[in-house]
C-alpha cells in the first residue's frame, strides 16, 4: 500500500504528516509506504491508495485516483489514528 502525505510544496506539512502516519501505522500493525510530496506530484500519481493532507488542500486532490483523508490537526495522533483506521481496517 502506498500513502502520500501532501502539502503545497512537499517539504513542510507533508513531512510532519508522513512522520506521524508512520507512527500510527506501526502502532496499528499496518505495513505501508508513506511518502511526503507536493500537490502537483500527488495529482500526477496513479499508484497511491491514500492521500493524507490538510483540510485546505482536500478539494485540490478530490476526484483523483486515491482516497483523500483530510487532517484538521497535524500533530493530533488520535485524529490520524481514527481516520486511518476507518480507511484501512
Amino acid at each position: 500500500m502506498k500513502i502520500l502525505a501532501v502539502c503545497g510544496e512537499g517539504i513542510g506539512t507533508s513531512v510532519l504528516l508522513k512522520m506521524n502516519a508512520d507512527r500510527v501505522l506501526k502502532r496499528l500493525g499496518i505495513e505501508a509506504l508513506v511518502e511526503a510530496t507536493d500537490i502537483e506530484t500527488a495529482n500526477a500519481t496513479r499508484d497511491a491508495q491514500i492521500f493524507l493532507t490538510t483540510a485546505g488542500l482536500q478539494d485540490k486532490l478530490a476526484g483523483g485516483p486515491a482516497e483523500v483523508i483530510a487532517i484538521e490537526k497535524v500533530f493530533d495522533l488520535e485524529e490520524l489514528t481514527e481516520k486511518l483506521s476507518a480507511a484501512l481496517l
